[in-house]
């Protein structure tokens, strides 16, 4: 996938939900993808085809809708002389609002975050998103082993998640069970049973990762002693898998702890995934906080204080947040508010709010996401904004602890 910043992969994927939820009431939505590699002018041919084709279409309004459909693509289309980079992807059609009658012609245009490489023009009663959500969906894995004599666990590193898939034990005698064994016959007892749970997990690893060996971009192992040192120096790994070792790392825990535990220590071979990524922003906020409270700030009133006096740095949100930013204005004297809302705040309040100066109705004249909304005060001032996933601990402390908004300042404030 091409190097996007989170707040761009963010405005994508509310971008597609918004698009999933959205439905004609015929086959009149136009969907259009565009490779990098096609002539502008082909697709505008195409379209002019299109155009000629819909003139059969039997119901009136169905016909009218996909018309002023593909004249609106083929307007969107004369602003390129060629197809960005990764390609284009253009989707309009007449989305109802209630009744009939109430469509509103809606156009998209999307620059994907990877090439495309089908041509496809699809009229149909919904738009047509396979193609980008599978580009959203996390290709790359790393699988994980964390083991030592007495149980192993394998676990997936997909993007920000990771899932745990199980654990199994070996049952094998500890050094102090010989019984009334000799010491040497003891021992040649614990080899042959470290040697069959070697096998046991070689064969788990095998039925775990060998299906997703396409996307496995890397295995990282450890544990504590000797245990995993061994397992890999014997190379019973199926060979596609042996080749896939991206790291051994002695750790102090095994199981669950382990495996979060192995993946800090492998931040050389995992600097690019997006989990770490989001621990490091959030442990160096925590960090910061601890030792030097005045270089950060945190919650919408401070963060947006420091945002308007353009000493923000890195303005770090949660995805998770679900309150949305409303101007207000007075339909008797003109005065105009603002406030931030939640959904619930907003029904109950049916879109009104009471004037202060005069005590007119105020109705809504303006509202947005409040990631969006502080996104846009940070562009002003040049700050980078990082949009956080709950998929972590570290993400979702950040929502709960600090209501999803904090900002790490370009130096230390006095106020």
């Amino acid at each position: 996938m091409s190097e996007r910043s989170s707040l761009e992969m963010f405005r994508l994927k509310k971008l597609v939900e918004e698009l999933q939820s959205k439905e004609g009431k015929a086959t009149e939505l136009i969907s259009l993808y565009v490779p990098p590699g096609r002539q502008i002018s082909d697709a505008m041919n195409n379209l002019r085809e299109e155009l000629g084709t819909s003139a059969n279409i039997k119901s009136k309004s169905t016909k009218k809708n996909v018309q002023d459909a593909i004249e609106s693509i083929m307007q969107r289309l004369k602003l390129f002389r060629a197809p960005p980079p990764n390609g284009l992807v253009i989707f309009c059609g007449a989305i109802p609002r209630g009744g009939p009658g109430t469509e509103r012609m809606e156009t998209y245009v999307i620059e994907p975050p990877e090439p495309i490489s089908l041509y496809l023009y699809r009229c149909d009663a919904r738009f047509y998103l396979d193609p980008i959500i599978d580009m959203l969906t996390v290709k790359e894995y790393y699988g994980i082993i964390v083991m030592d004599r007495s149980d192993a666990t394998f676990a997936i590193l997909k993007g920000k998640r990771v899932d745990i898939i199980e654990t199994i034990y070996s049952g094998s005698p500890s050094k102090h069970d010989a019984g009334g064994q000799s010491a040497r016959r003891f021992q040649r007892s614990v080899e042959i049973a470290a040697h069959e749970f070697y096998k046991r997990v070689s064969e788990h690893a095998t039925e775990i990762f060998m299906p997703i060996i396409g996307n496995l971009k890397g295995l990282l192992i450890g544990g504590p002693g000797p245990t995993k040192d061994e397992f890999v120096e014997d190379k019973l790994l199926h060979y596609q898998l042996q080749e896939k070792i991206l790291s051994v790392k002695d750790l102090s825990y095994t199981e669950e702890p382990g495996v979060y535990e192995l993946i800090e220590r492998s931040e050389e071979a995992l600097k690019n995934v997006d989990f770490l990524k989001e621990k490091k922003l959030i442990q160096n906020f925590l960090y910061m906080l601890a030792k030097n409270p005045s270089g950060v700030t945190y919650g919408e009133k401070d963060v947006r204080e420091k945002l308007e006096k353009n000493v923000v740095k890195t303005l770090i949100l949660s995805s998770g947040i679900e309150t949305i930013r409303i101007k207000y204005k007075c339909q008797a004297c003109g005065s105009t508010k603002e406030g931030t809302f939640t959904k619930q705040n907003i029904l109950a309040k049916g879109g009104r709010e009471v004037c202060d100066k005069c005590g007119g109705t105020m109705l809504e004249e303006e509202s947005k996401n409040i990631i969006e909304e502080l996104a846009m005060l940070a562009d002003k001032s040049n700050a980078k904004v990082e949009v956080i996933s709950t998929d972590t601990d570290e993400g979702k402390m950040l929502l709960k602890s600090f209501g999803g908004i904090v900002a790490i300042l370009r130096f230390a404030s006095g106020n």
